[in-house]
C-alpha cells in the first residue's frame, strides 16, 4: 500500500498497485457568458468577486486566474514562446521584436516584494519595445495622501496600455479588472501574484517548462507530478494545480505536513475537473514514482501566529540522497527564491530545471503580451 500514514483521500493508483483506486471524473465547468465584458473574454463572469469559470474563448485581455486558460490557449502560448525566443537569437530578429510593440507602455505596479517576476516582466516588455513605468512602494505614490486604490489604477490606465500588478492582498487584480470594464478606455490587467491565492503567469511558465522538459516523452499528459512544501499558502503550487484540468491522465501528489497541506477549495476543484490526486507527508514513499517534483518554500511572510517557527524542513527537502531515488528522466522545479528545502548541490544535476524555469518566465511573459495585443501574426 501507499504508506500507512498517507492521507486516505487517494484518487489514483501508482505503479506496483500502491494506493487506493477511485474512478476519475471528467466534468468541466458549464454555463455561458452574456454581454461584451472583457471578463468574459478571459473566462470569468462579469460580476466583481465571482471566481468561477463559465466558459472559454481564445482571445485574451485580462489575465487574472489560471482557470481562465483552455488547453488550446496553453498550447498556443507554448508554441509562441518558443517562436519568440528563437527569433530573438539573431541580431535582426531581436531588433524586429523590439519594434513589435514599440508604441505601447506598461505600468509595473509591484507593491509586494519581487525579484524574478518583476525582472522577467520588465525584460519581457523591453524585448518587445514596450516602455515601462514602475511603482514598487505605495509610499512613493499618491496613495500615501489618501488616494483610493481604484483611483490609482484608473490613473495608471490614463498613461499606459497594460497594468501588471503584484499585491499582498488577494483579489486586487480582479477588482482592477472590474473597474477597467466600466470605463471608456480600459486596459488589460495582468495578475503577477495576488496574495496567497493566484499567480497565473508563474503557472504559464511552469507549464512551458514541463512541456519542454517532457517534449520527447509525450508532453505533460499522463505524468505524475509532485508538489511539495507549504501548499496551503503557496500560490504558485495552487495555480499550477488548477491548470492540470487541461491535460489527460495527469496525477498529482501533494507532499506536505498536515498544517500546510493543500486547501479544500483547490482539491474540490480538482475533483470536479476529474484530476486525480493524493496527499502524503512521506516524500520517500512516492519520490521514485514522480515524473516531476515542484518544490516550494515555507511562506513565512504570511505568518499570523508564528506558524513557521520550529518547522522541520528535513522531511520535505530535495538533496543528493533524494536525487538518487528520483527517476533518471524526472525533473526538479522550484519557483524560487529557495530556502533549505532545495540544496544547492542539486544545481549541477541535469534534472534540475529551476534556473531554466526562471529564464522561461521572460519568454512566456513576452508571448503573453504579444497575445494580449494580438500581434502574433507579425512574427516570422
Amino acid at each position: 500500500m501507499y504508506g500507512a500514514r498517507a492521507r486516505r483521500e487517494v484518487y489514483y493508483t501508482l505503479p506496483a498497485n500502491r494506493g487506493i483506486v477511485a474512478k476519475a471524473r471528467h466534468s468541466q465547468p458549464t454555463g455561458s457568458f452574456s454581454g461584451n465584458s472583457r471578463w468574459a473574454q478571459c473566462g470569468f463572469a462579469s460580476e466583481l468577486g465571482t471566481n468561477h469559470l463559465t466558459g472559454q474563448t481564445e482571445s485574451l485581455f485580462h489575465v487574472l486566474d489560471p482557470r481562465q486558460f483552455s488547453r488550446a490557449q496553453l498550447d498556443e502560448l507554448c508554441v509562441l514562446t518558443t517562436k519568440v525566443r528563437t527569433v530573438a537569437k539573431s541580431h535582426q530578429g531581436a531588433r524586429t521584436l523590439q519594434t513589435l510593440l514599440a508604441s505601447r507602455r506598461a505600468m509595473l505596479y509591484f507593491t509586494q516584494p519581487s525579484t524574478r517576476t518583476f525582472l522577467s516582466f520588465n525584460n519581457a516588455c523591453h524585448v518587445l519595445g514596450i516602455r515601462t513605468s514602475e511603482i514598487r512602494d505605495p509610499s512613493t505614490s499618491s496613495e500615501v495622501k489618501g488616494e483610493s486604490f481604484e483611483d490609482s489604477i484608473r490613473t495608471f490606465s490614463s498613461y499606459v496600455d497594460v497594468v501588471i500588478m503584484r499585491t499582498r492582498r488577494e483579489g486586487m487584480a480582479a477588482q482592477s479588472a472590474a473597474l477597467m470594464d466600466r470605463i471608456r478606455r480600459p486596459v488589460p490587467i495582468i495578475n503577477a501574484g495576488s496574495g496567497r491565492d493566484q499567480h497565473p503567469t508563474q503557472a504559464l511558465l511552469d507549464i512551458y517548462t514541463l512541456e519542454r522538459s517532457f517534449e520527447a516523452g509525450g508532453g505533460i499528459d499522463g505524468k505524475v507530478i509532485g508538489l511539495m512544501g507549504d501548499l496551503k499558502r503557496g500560490r504558485t503550487a495552487r495555480s499550477l494545480a488548477y491548470l492540470m484540468k487541461n491535460y489527460s491522465n495527469v496525477r498529482l501528489v501533494f507532499i506536505a505536513p498536515e498544517s500546510f497541506r493543500m486547501e479544500d477549495d483547490l482539491k474540490a476543484n480538482l475533483r470536479d475537473s476529474g484530476v486525480e490526486f493524493m496527499e502524503t507527508e512521506k516524500l520517500g514513499e512516492v519520490i521514485s514514482d514522480l515524473d516531476a517534483i515542484y518544490v516550494t518554500r515555507l511562506q513565512s511572510e504570511y505568518d499570523t501566529e508564528g506558524e513557521s517557527s520550529g518547522f522541520d524542513h528535513t522531511p520535505f527537502t530535495i538533496g543528493l540522497d533524494e536525487m538518487q531515488r528520483l527517476k533518471a528522466d524526472a525533473i526538479v522545479m522550484h519557483p524560487l527564491p529557495r530556502g533549505p528545502e532545495l540544496h544547492p548541490s542539486v544545481d549541477t544535476d541535469p534534472r534540475a530545471m529551476y534556473w531554466r524555469q526562471e529564464r522561461n518566465g521572460m519568454w512566456m511573459r513576452a508571448a503573453l503580451l504579444i497575445k494580449i495585443f494580438k500581434v502574433e501574426d507579425q512574427i516570422d
